[in-house]
């Protein structure tokens, strides 16, 4: 691969009529292939094309995270209260959007909340006692994998609760999360959508990934039959707890890579850190990646 750039130099040197876009474009190309993504892109007998992208995508990222570490520095120094709520379809991509987004924070500054099943006395407190636990504290930012939310659609669904608590959940949380925002939480709902074919595909790639395989449950096995029933709760969800100052923010998780540039950029954007006005990376998100749900 060295022996290549020399070779370029020498053409640029003794090439008087060649275009320079064009050898600085081979340039380019050839540097980006001598990274390790772009070494491991060639091992793993991917598309130059395809390598290319990967490569930028992933520069990206890494300018994002440093902005995200702009972000965690301003709540730590402000002792801001950040909630990050990630939701969506089974295999939409929520946890490993989470992984990206904490990759270089400071972990004594953050926290992951992903509860399990609620214990025999957590099922007999009131519903929100167990999330209310998992709240940020100042100068921190808390990521809920999936939250309060499971009782919106999940637990109905599943007959984990009754029509009636169901449809106490629905009133009680668009107060609930008022009152979290008038205390001064700053709460983020993030939803990650994606197509049903993408979704089997997913499904299947994990039955047959030993590094994925422990993500399935006997939930999942259920809820994948059960396409249109999800769309029906989710619907009414966001009809009743989307509002203005709490909005639903909509990703589209069909390609995760942008899925996550994207829900990062979201947030980097409508949080006003110190700092972010020197950003070396565009901060605009993509409105067909990430949109507000309208409400009809």
């Amino acid at each position: 691969m060295k022996s290549l750039l020399e070779n370029i130099n020498l053409l640029k040197n003794s090439c008087k009529d060649c275009e320079p876009k064009i050898i600085e474009t081979i340039e380019n190309d050839l540097k980006l292939l001598m990274t390790k993504d772009g070494l491991k892109g060639l091992v793993g007998k991917k598309k130059f094309n395809k390598i290319k992208e990967d490569i930028i995508l992933e520069n990206e990222i890494e300018e994002l995270q440093i902005e995200l570490i702009k972000l965690q520095n301003w709540v730590y120094e402000n002792k801001k209260r950040v909630m990050i709520i990630f939701e969506g379809r089974d295999t939409a991509g929520k946890s490993s959007a989470i992984k990206r987004f904490i990759e270089h924070l400071n972990p004594r500054r953050f926290r992951v909340v992903a509860l399990p099943k609620p214990t025999e006395m957590e099922a007999g407190q009131f519903f929100f006692q167990r999330y209310f636990a998992q709240l940020p504290n100042p100068s921190e930012i808390v990521f809920f994998d999936r939250s309060w939310y499971n009782r919106a659609i999940i637990e109905p669904l599943l007959e984990f609760c009754t029509k009636k608590q169901h449809e106490q959940f629905m009133k009680d949380v668009p107060r609930v999360e008022k009152a979290l925002v008038d205390d001064g939480i700053m709460i983020i709902k993030l939803w990650f959508e994606i197509d049903r074919k993408t979704q089997l595909e997913r499904f299947e790639e994990r039955l047959t990934d030993p590094l994925k395989y422990w993500k399935l449950s006997p939930v999942d096995e259920k809820i994948k039959n059960l396409w249109d029933e999800v769309t029906s709760y989710k619907e009414k969800m966001f009809e009743t707890t989307h509002t203005a100052e709490l909005p639903w923010v909509i990703v589209d998780g069909n390609d995760q890579k942008r899925a996550r540039i994207e829900a990062i950029k979201y947030v980097l954007s409508t949080t006003p850190y110190d700092g972010k006005d020197e950003s070396k990376v565009n901060l605009k998100y993509d409105k067909s990646i990430v949109k507000k749900y309208q409400q009809n």
